[in-house]
């Protein structure tokens, strides 16, 4: 797809939203937070960092199913959204590094029939595949990735769901000692909460993820293991993961709790749907000049299906 160029290139304020900006100064001064609005997914670099210095790695020659290549390994891991470790996307591939990722265990759990706590060797055993997705983030740019993992529907099969289970509540790791962005911003509801509908969570394209650019993940990009559901805006799809719940109930998530208003408990990528504080007409490809036309689903029209007969305005 040919970019866009006759639009200006994206604002500051659509990479760190305004109210995060100002909430970063009533830490400083009041030690409070307002709300905030940024997403917690992999952003854009520019440079390696010292620790991915060493023998560079080379730009995949790989294309997404839309014809598009793939970002670079240091596109992919140097510009990180990932407030666990900062605000400052340029410094979370610093701080993360000190991040313990072995040992690990996810438990899967809640409205389930066999309910079970897997080690990585457990979840080795579900095989490991490459998917290229489109990630865009709900602040206007977009990238795309290299993944490797497999469908989360292998694992669910696993514990089989009951006929009361209707969505999936995802939790991230909370280490408050590892994790300095966390004391930083003692007002966000952490641990990091993410939900699905379970339809969604078993359909094929939602992929548990345990590495990038055939390389275990690197802690900045969710290590070591995190969710890519590529129809959705990037926060959805959840970075170190300790727990699977199975639920009746639609659960309730960090972004949709803190700013109901802002992040819908779908954001479903929808260029019809504006956020608030704008546009999500286009959106900027990291490495490419001027911007793009944003594609209904980011482009994958097959989940179509999942939403026949709600008003997506709505339930966004």
């Amino acid at each position: 797809m040919q970019p866009l160029t006759e639009m200006p290139p994206i604002r500051s304020s659509e990479i760190t939203p305004e109210h995060v900006y100002f909430s970063r100064r009533r830490v400083l001064r009041l030690g409070m937070l307002a709300l905030g609005s940024a997403a917690l997914a992999a952003c854009v670099p520019t440079t390696p960092t010292a620790q991915e210095a060493p023998g560079m790695i080379p730009r995949l020659n790989k294309r997404d199913e839309f014809g598009d290549p793939v970002n670079r390994w240091e596109e992919i891991t140097n510009y990180n959204n990932f407030y666990e470790f900062s605000t400052d996307k340029e410094a979370v591939a610093r701080l993360a590094q000190g991040f313990q990722t072995t040992p690990w265990t996810i438990t899967v759990d809640g409205l389930v029939r066999n309910p079970k706590t897997y080690d990585l060797d457990d979840l080795r055993k579900f095989g490991e595949e490459e998917r290229i997705y489109r990630l865009r983030c709900v602040e206007g740019w977009s990238m795309v990735i290299p993944w490797l993992g497999f469908p989360l529907h292998k694992l669910l099969r696993e514990v089989e769901p009951t006929a009361q289970a209707r969505y999936v509540r995802f939790v991230s790791a909370f280490v408050p000692e590892q994790m300095p962005g966390t004391r930083l911003l003692p007002l966000y509801p952490w641990p990091y909460t993410e939900g699905l509908r379970l339809d969604e969570a078993m359909h094929d394209l939602t992929l548990l993820v345990t590495g990038v650019y055939g390389r275990p993940l690197p802690p900045q990009n969710g290590a070591p293991v995190r969710l890519a559901v590529p129809w959705k805006y990037g926060f959805k799809s959840i970075k170190s993961i300790v727990r699977i719940e199975l639920v009746a109930e639609q659960p309730a998530t960090l972004w949709n709790t803190v700013a109901p208003h802002e992040y819908g408990f779908y954001s479903n990528v929808n260029p019809n749907k504006p956020h608030p504080r704008w546009s999500q007409a286009t959106e900027r490809r990291i490495g490419e000049l001027g911007r793009r036309r944003t594609l209904m689903f980011n482009g994958y029209a097959q989940v179509a299906p999942l939403y026949e007969g709600m008003d997506l305005m709505q339930n966004y």
